[in-house]
């Protein structure tokens, strides 16, 4: 295998630092520096951006980005362990990595950077949906980010991008798909890991757009999508019945059949719905 870097191989990193990841901080290492480096390649040209990392573990994507030519890299780390593989990253790119210790549920670690702002991650699995859902709702929009590429679990992946009417839509893809231009760009199997998930994982890439494709208040249309998907088998004017009393000419007003079910409704009818919620 081609090394990307003079730095050692990922898995004597993770022998000599005694990095055994740990279930409770949602890690599976990839260790394919070759692979790292690709995934770094989706996020597009590196050189003139500042680039957040959430959950770098040993620094696999890490030096794929910065081997990629990420202009400065921020990564956020939690587990304490990991900070001595990061270091010796840090002193092979003088300049370029900065490590923060610390939960990224907890940190405004997109404070810290200068435009333009990718971020890029192989995202634990316990807070990746948290974060994108966070990412994808900033009180001002467009966001500071320009681009997203994220590792999720193969499921998470299929939600961010699905379509109405399949079972995997719902309150990700709309939110996902309101502001920005969302697809997979890479699967990756379990056996790609360290250790190996009981599930496959997949790279999605999300660009944000300038603005929303259609308007909507954004907290009403997040209330609304909540209340439908949270009953997505019942008929909108009864999942929705709590949004307002006379829910049912709200939906009427903006196009949609009371008679629907949330999976039905595609991202441009819930955000009619919105405006007629807001307007009532």
């Amino acid at each position: 295998m081609a090394q990307i870097d003079p730095l050692p191989p990922l898995r004597d990193v993770i022998a000599t630092h005694g990095l055994s990841a740990r279930k409770s901080l949602g890690q599976n290492f990839l260790l394919d520096l070759n692979l790292t480096a690709r995934i770094a390649r989706v996020a597009g040209d590196l050189s003139g951006s500042d680039i957040l990392e959430v959950g770098p573990g040993p620094g696999g994507l890490t030096r794929g980005l910065l081997a990629e030519g990420a202009r400065r890299v921020l990564a956020v780390e939690k587990d304490p362990r990991c900070l001595p593989a990061l270091a010796e990253i840090a002193a092979a790119y003088p300049g370029q990595l900065e490590v923060i210790e610390g939960d990224a549920l907890d940190v405004d670690a997109l404070a810290h950077l200068t435009p333009p702002i990718r971020i890029a991650a192989n995202l634990p699995y316990n807070v990746g949906t948290e974060l994108l859902v966070r990412w994808l709702t900033p009180k001002e929009w467009p966001p500071v980010w320009s681009s997203m590429t994220l590792m999720f679990q193969k499921e998470v992946a299929e939600r961010i991008v699905a379509a109405p009417g399949s079972k995997a839509y719902g309150r990700l893809a709309l939110l996902a798909q309101w502001r920005a231009d969302a697809h997979i760009a890479l699967h990756l199997p379990p056996e790609a890991f360290t250790p190996p998930p009981k599930v496959s994982s997949a790279v999605v890439h999300l660009t944000a757009l300038p603005k929303a494709r259609f308007e909507a208040d954004a907290a009403v249309l997040n209330r609304v999508v909540a209340a439908g998907f949270n009953q997505r088998r019942k008929m909108l004017r009864s999942a929705l019945k709590g949004i307002a009393p006379d829910i049912e000419d709200r939906l009427i007003a903006a196009g949609l059949k009371p008679t629907d079910r949330a999976e039905q409704v595609p991202l441009e009818g819930f955000c009619a719905l919105a405006r007629a919620v807001a307007a009532a």
